[in-house]
Order: C-alpha cells, then structure tokens, then sequence
C-alpha cells in the first residue's frame, strides 16, 4: 500500500524488490498518478485531498479509514486467487497503519507498519493512537500474541511517526510487537527529513545504511510467516 503522492519509481522499486525475492506482489492505485516521480508539490496536493476524502480519517481517533474495507476484499481475493499460507500487507505513511485495520483476516499473515502517519499528531492523543477502532485492537492484540507479529519501521528523527506511538504498540502487543527505529545520523539522506524507509531512503548500494535493516526485517517476516515449511528429511 503506497505512500503520497503515489506510486513513484522508488515505491515500484521496492515492490520489484520484494517480486525479487519470489512473491506475487499487488499494488493497488489508492490515489495519485502512478510512475510520476516524488515533488512536494504533489505529496501536498495529495495530503489536502485525503484530509476530504471519504476513504481517509487523517485526523480521526480510534477509527481506521474507510478504505479499508475495500483494502480487506483485496486481501481476501488475493488469498482465493493465489492460495498459500497468507498475505503480506506493507502500509506506508498515509496507509502506514492500514496492515492493523486488515489483521482481522486471517488470511493477513505478514502485517508491516512503514513510516505509519495516521491521525496526524497534532495532539497528545493523537501521537499515540493507532487508527483503529477498539474491537480491530482487540483482534489485533489477540493475533500479535499468537500467529501473526507486527513489524513496525520509522526513523526516530521523523516528526511524522511520533515516538508515542511506537510506545503505545508495544504496550498493547508486547512481544507481538518488532520494533526497527532506526537512526540514519552519519549516513547519507534522500530528504533533509527522511521518513520513507524502504522507498525513497532505502541503499542497498551502501551495506552498512542503516535502511537495509529494515528491508530484512521485512523479508525475514515474510519468509517466516508465508513461506511453506521445508518438508523434513
């Protein structure tokens, strides 16, 4: 699930990335023109017709948007059409928390939070909540505890991904919860603010970025959580 403005070259890259590694992947068009290239202009432009939008809560307490539950059909047909053990769903920014509204498929096995935004922090309360409501939490808790851990990815420095908040997700899920914060000072930036992790920040060109952490971590739960067992013997 991309990020504003969109479906840039990075965020296709990292999809590619993810192919790579053998997985089908689907991207659908949540808003913005695919292919066109990250301007501030454009991620404004989109960030002013979310906060409209009928299918975003950008500001909303203890309620995920509304497009997620077109985003759970998805996911449900994705999992009748190709089968397998479960899904894989990476939210960034805008649709960072989305994987915790659709852990109440259970066909949902791999739930990633990128860089998760919603609601804006523009209050205590707000830097803290996880755009859910409390029955979602309560399925949330209860799947973390047991088959299905949440990985969440930020860097600490990013004004969009509050600190409180990462400390609520690991005061609801506990172990459930894996945590890549990552500090990114010493190393080379794509933005003076960085914030997309495995987009517009990620080198895999320099092994030691601290971004290559958190592509791992997401292949790591990937393949620990979708891939079939090896058959003994």
């Amino acid at each position: 699930m991309h990020e504003v403005p969109g479906i840039t070259p990075e965020v296709a890259d990292f999809a590619r990335r993810v192919a790579m590694e053998g997985y089908r992947v689907s991207m659908p068009v949540l808003f913005g023109t695919p292919g066109a290239p990250f301007s501030y202009a454009a991620t404004m432009r989109e960030v002013a017709r979310a906060c409209v939008s009928r299918e975003f809560h950008v500001l909303a307490l203890r309620q995920q948007s509304p497009i997620t539950d077109w985003l759970r059909a998805l996911l449900r047909d994705l999992h009748r059409r190709q089968g397998g053990r479960g899904v894989g769903a990476v939210g960034m920014c805008l649709t960072g928390n989305f994987a915790l509204a659709l852990m109440v498929e259970p066909a949902l096995m791999a739930p990633v939070l990128s860089q998760p935004s919603l609601p804006f922090g523009c209050s205590p309360w707000h830097r803290r909540d996880l755009h859910v409501d409390d029955d979602v939490l309560a399925v949330v808790k209860k799947r973390a505890a047991s088959d299905c851990p949440v990985l969440g990815l930020r860097f600490r420095s990013d004004p969009m991904v509050p600190s409180p908040r990462f400390e609520r997700l690991h005061a609801e899920l506990g172990d459930g919860f894996i945590d890549v914060s990552l500090c990114l000072r010493g190393h080379p930036t794509t933005n003076p603010v960085p914030h997309s992790v495995v987009s517009a920040e990620l080198r895999e060109d320099l092994p030691n970025h601290p971004t290559n952490r958190a592509l791992q971590a997401i292949f790591s739960l990937f393949d620990r959580q979708l891939r079939a067992p090896r058959e003994s013997g």
